[in-house]
């Protein structure tokens, strides 16, 4: 089995080749490293440019055509910069995207696993979500993520593709060999601002504190970006039993299916460290949600699949990688 992975050079593309790799899959890597590192890519085949680079696609697929099925990760993923600039976000989420599936479509490829998000639910609750809670993306970001799965869905009846929408929760960690991890030394996301506040010495910010959560702090389901990356495994090798000819287009939460506020997050980092962290409260920040956490039932049903490491094991390894990203980069 081969698979073609966009975006394999970034934080979860590179996770998910190395997991497809380890389970006998081969793996063909599109990357334009304007994100990802070169370095994720080394001793794999590797195409460098861009998802709607008409000419870099019809090199790749000549060069294979016996390519199974796509993993489609690459995306700009960040929810401020969306917000500022999200004619750019929909270019590249979505414009390039329907570039890429004509190009599929055209050269006879028809599975598809769609890097989604959780973003694209409501977060007002701070509950449980499940594949058919309602959806309200909150920022330009997670409306590219719902707006491709409605193309996939749309193509899906068509006949054009069978596919499968991953919506991820809250991706933390590393590799646990310390082979790929995030590439950005300046992550927006919770853990990577309490990363930053205990690096520089200052206290890190709780913004809002009368959510509707058990100690009014946001709330998240933090998944190890290594479980994650299992899941596309298990997604791959049981395409044709999950997204079927009848029903070809589905949607699966990936998360661990349990909700942790800001503050147990923190509790995790200190317990992790040894070191306490000071906090200061803010008020919420526009845009700001409450969170939810996933309901796993249908991930463990479908792709016989369940999150095995823990929030104290995520933040280890993203500590462990952060002081490791200097000598990658």
């Amino acid at each position: 089995m081969k698979v073609l992975i966009t975006g394999g050079a970034g934080y979860i593309g590179s996770t998910v080749a190395t997991a497809c790799i380890e389970a006998g899959i081969d793996v063909v890597i599109l990357d334009d490293l304007s994100k990802g590192l070169r370095a994720f890519c080394e001793g794999r085949e590797f195409y460098e440019g861009d998802i709607a680079d008409s000419a870099v696609l019809a090199r790749v697929l000549a060069d294979h055509r016996d390519i199974d099925a796509v993993v489609h990760c690459a995306a700009r993923i960040v929810v401020p910069e969306s917000v500022t600039d999200p004619l750019g976000y929909y270019d590249t989420n979505v414009g390039k995207t329907i570039v890429l599936l004509q190009h599929l479509r055209d050269a006879g490829i028809t599975r598809i696993v769609f890097s989604s998000s959780a973003a694209v639910y409501a977060g007002e609750s701070g509950q449980g979500a499940d594949e058919s809670s309602r959806l309200a993306p909150s920022s330009p970001y997670a409306t590219t993520k719902a707006m491709v799965e409605q193309i996939l869905k749309d193509a899906a009846s068509n006949g054009d593709f069978r596919a499968i929408a991953l919506r991820y929760f809250n991706p933390i960690g590393a590799d646990p060999q310390m082979r790929t991890g995030l590439q950005n030394p300046l992550p927006s996301h919770a853990l990577g601002k309490i990363m930053q506040s205990r690096a520089a010495g200052e206290p890190f910010s709780i913004t809002g504190n009368d959510w509707p959560t058990r100690d009014g702090s946001g709330l998240r389901d933090y998944i190890h970006v290594w479980d994650l990356a299992l899941a596309h495994v298990a997604a791959v090798q049981r395409f044709d039993q999950v997204a079927t000819i009848d029903q070809p287009y589905q949607v699966i939460n990936i998360g661990t299916g349990e909700g942790v506020t800001v503050r147990e997050l923190v509790a995790a980092f200190e317990r992790v460290t040894g070191e306490s962290l000071p906090l200061v409260e803010t008020t919420r920040r526009p845009g700001d949600q409450a969170g939810a956490f996933a309901i796993v039932d249908r991930a463990a049903a479908v792709l016989d699949w369940h999150a095995e490491r823990s929030v104290d094991d995520g933040v280890r390894d993203a500590i462990t990688w952060a002081q490791k990203l200097p000598s990658v980069r």
